[in-house]
């Protein structure tokens, strides 16, 4: 008896050495899930925490780093349909206006890394790595639309000034001619499912070392143009390589020695061809001649690795449509015997040629994209009869919508953009891209020059500019899309 009192412990031992070690195996991820893993989420996501609050009525806080790699004439609109829409987005400001010193965060001083005349194999190595993982990602359908989202506050913005920067256009240096509320200088875009860095002007310098980047359209074209060099002039400032004297950025070119990067716009009002005619003004008529694209673009793009196309607001003013050398239509004429046709059907039509020109080009196989329009933010009056737009805070995107003219102008820019994506697939190396920034300019009324792209007295036609934007401004963030688009070339 006394042998099996011994034995009975010696047993439990055993067993307690079997299944001890398994009961810990299996609570200890429990145990983990609960506490250790929230832990180590709100430390390690804590910056796109701040970021993804922007709902609330607080200001959110700013990245944690400044400017590394790990952070980023008219249409009548009436941009929301309620005229008493409040002007802030909260009751408390996120900012104060007044206290804007004028003042810009310098970029930090480069690393050595920086100043190499050639990419490292390193880079390149995380370039390839970070396109795989790209390609991977969209075939499995987990890409990010940073086309959507909403605009959050960026304390640390601007970048530049217009003291700091020569490229700004008269009529878009806000700062300039006074604009007192220089609180829209203040926000960054923010896509809903992940995070778009801000423009690094060294890394887009080294992507397009020995390249050359030609930018087709219109002023709001030659508005975004000046928008990049300002922020690359933060790391060097170009030369003019024009071929012709050009006081306007009409045909310019302008080149990075160190770099050996080139920027060229070519001036387009309806990027095919077109001939003014009568007297100039807002109200004259243009010719346009629907199948033949404007040869001061066509005759010179075949030589850019890279074509930035856009246009859209010289569509909307009288018009003499032809095909094939005979009149078929006009726009805002009524004249007896010509068919008077829709605003958007020159449009369609001028899209159309202007992809077909470029996929037709001999040996070209660089990456043209299409850059959608910005909607104008004219309110209380079309823009030739008192409009205006005074707001001082973005919208959220549940606050205002794409709709009338705005949308089927959208519309019809997608449509043909597929149309062509499907058309390149009968040729070879051309890449097409998509650059919709439509979404996001809608949610910016406070970003215009409104009366502040001139002095008081002088006399221009468009006196309250709701068309074109600021500098520095919303229109920045167009370049951290096209750096986020070049390091994922497909």
């Amino acid at each position: 008896f006394g042998d099996k009192e011994m034995e009975l412990p010696v047993t439990k031992l055993r067993i307690g050495l079997v299944f001890f070690p398994l009961i810990l195996l299996t609570i200890a991820p429990i145990l983990y899930l609960l506490i250790g893993y929230p832990l180590n989420y709100s430390s390690s996501s804590s910056i796109y925490k701040h970021l993804s609050t922007s709902s609330s009525e607080k200001p959110i806080p700013s990245p944690s780093s400044t400017y590394n790699h790990s952070s980023s004439p008219s249409i009548p609109l009436i941009a929301s349909s309620s005229s008493d829409h409040d002007e802030t987005l909260s009751s408390q400001p996120l900012f104060d206006d007044n206290d804007y010193d004028d003042t810009y965060h310098a970029l930090k001083p480069p690393s050595p890394l920086r100043n190499d005349i050639s990419i490292s194999s390193s880079n390149v190595d995380h370039q390839k790595t970070v396109k795989k993982e790209y390609r991977r990602k969209r075939r499995k359908g987990k890409i990010c639309d940073l086309f959507t989202g909403e605009w959050v506050p960026n304390p640390e913005a601007p970048y530049y000034t217009n003291t700091t920067c020569w490229a700004i256009h008269e009529h878009q240096n806000c700062m300039k001619y006074g604009r007192p509320d220089l609180g829209f200088l203040k926000w960054r875009w923010k896509p809903k499912e992940c995070d778009l860095p801000l423009f690094d002007p060294f890394e887009f310098l080294e992507i397009v070392r020995g390249k050359s980047m030609a930018f087709v359209g219109d002023s709001v074209n030659r508005n975004h143009v000046q928008s990049l060099i300002c922020l690359l002039s933060r790391v060097e400032e170009p030369e003019d390589d024009s071929r012709q004297q050009d006081f306007d950025f009409n045909f310019q070119r302008w080149k990075y020695k160190t770099y050996n990067f080139t920027i060229a716009t070519f001036w387009t009002t309806h990027l095919v061809r077109s001939e003014e005619n009568g007297p100039a003004g807002p109200n004259s008529f243009y010719n346009l001649y629907l199948d033949e694209p404007d040869p001061s673009w066509a005759s010179q793009v075949a030589e850019f690795d890279y074509i930035i196309i856009s246009s859209g607001q010289w569509f909307f003013r009288p018009l003499f449509l032809y095909d094939k050398q005979k009149m078929i239509g006009c726009l805002y004429c009524y004249i007896p015997g010509v068919r008077n046709v829709g605003a958007h059907f020159a449009y369609r039509r001028a899209l159309r040629t202007t992809f077909k020109t470029i996929i037709g080009l001999d040996n070209f196989n660089g990456e043209v994209f299409l850059r959608t329009f910005a909607p104008s933010h004219f309110e209380k009056g079309e823009w030739d009869k008192g409009g205006n737009c005074l707001r001082t805070r973005p919208f959220r995107s549940n606050e205002t919508e794409l709709e009338g003219m705005n949308l089927e102008t959208h519309t019809i820019q997608l449509d043909e953009f597929h149309i062509a994506k499907r058309d390149k697939n009968k040729s070879n190396g051309l890449s097409l891209r998509l650059l919709d920034v439509t979404q996001m300019m809608l949610l910016r009324p406070d970003g215009h020059p409104s009366r502040f792209g001139h002095k008081p007295e002088d006399k221009v036609i468009l006196y309250n500019d709701c068309v074109h934007w600021c500098l520095p401004g919303p229109i920045d963030s167009w370049n951290d899309f096209l750096l986020e688009m070049l390091k994922i070339e497909i």
